[in-house]
């Protein structure tokens, strides 16, 4: 029985469910030993997708098959062939040495204490992992800490690796570590890897074949070169002179940027050889350089036309 001038809220406030699909027509096939880079805005799909294939979600609708496994229903069976590494969540014991912790996933994975010695000592060298097994994962540095769980997802020689933002907050030294390893494992071992990431020098050094996915549909689906090649219209040139130069009004609408002696022009990526010499010819030059369109401008511009391909 209520108290006296107690008030029921319950009247005012309730739960409302409502379903949301993540992902819809979701579909694409991966050869052996590809690298994939899986791209897309936050809340494109992507993470979700890497939980279907690896089984920790189950799809409501449609089918999926890796290495011929169903991974929700045949998660134990499946396990054992692929490896797994979320970048914001640890694969390793927090409190115990990493030797440890590899230690256990030999005891999962069913390794021999031969294998197992194989394989440590050759991430050990590949990783430079001989000074941190010892060391608790708490203390190891956040760049120290992935290559031991790249190592970790790697103990068992799966053939598909899943990495979902693995060089998240890492230095610059750090992360090319990691991409040198990544790209060594999938040439020599023909490891199929597919990587989801926001990085995009992750993908442009490291993928030939990307896929994007947008608001839950793949929208591209093909070699980064095509991409490029279809949303970047321009190149820029950039050319340093031995003085100041005077821009005829003709070449007027190229210059995107003048500071002194340099002067950068925007140019028709299909005009370049034709543009350059003339660009040239506007004074005496030191050095001329010519940039490509970077994966990481494609993106933006695909995410301005609401990735509409």
């Amino acid at each position: 029985m209520p108290v006296k001038g107690q008030r029921d809220w319950k009247s005012l406030f309730y739960r409302r469910n409502r379903r949301v699909d993540v992902i819809h027509d979701v579909s694409f096939t991966v050869r052996e030993g590809e690298f994939i880079g899986y791209i897309g805005p936050n809340g494109a799909g992507k993470s979700t997708t890497i939980k279907l294939l690896t089984g920790i979600l189950y799809p409501q609708a449609g089918s999926i098959r890796v290495l011929g496994y169903e991974p929700h229903t045949q998660r134990y069976e499946y396990t054992y062939h692929i490896g797994v590494v979320f970048g914001q969540r640890s694969l390793l014991e927090y409190d115990i040495p990493v030797a440890d912790s590899l230690s256990l996933y030999r005891a999962i994975y069913e390794l021999n204490e031969r294998q197992f010695a194989e394989r440590l000592e050759e991430f050990t060298a590949m990783l430079d992992l001989g000074d941190l097994l010892h060391i608790p994962v708490r203390k190891l540095s956040l760049g120290q800490r992935m290559r031991c769980e790249i190592a970790a997802s790697l103990l068992h020689r799966p053939r598909v690796i899943f990495l979902d933002e693995p060089t998240i907050g890492l230095d610059a030294l750090s992360k090319h570590e990691i991409r040198e390893f990544l790209r060594r494992i999938n040439q020599q071992e023909k490891v199929t890897i597919i990587l989801t990431t926001h990085d995009m020098d992750d993908i442009e050094q490291l993928c030939e074949r990307i896929i994007f996915i947008h608001v839950g549909h793949i929208v591209y689906d093909g070699p980064l070169n095509t991409l490029k090649n279809k949303y970047v219209t321009r190149k820029d040139v950039e050319i340093v002179y031995d003085r100041p130069v005077e821009i005829p009004p003709a070449f007027e609408p190229l210059v995107h940027r003048r500071d002194r002696n340099t002067c950068t022009f925007r140019v028709d990526r299909h005009r370049t050889a034709e543009l350059v010499p003339k660009l040239l010819a506007l004074g005496p030059a030191r050095d001329v350089s010519i940039h490509e369109p970077r994966l990481e401008d494609v993106v933006k511009i695909m995410y301005s036309n609401g990735a509409a391909l």
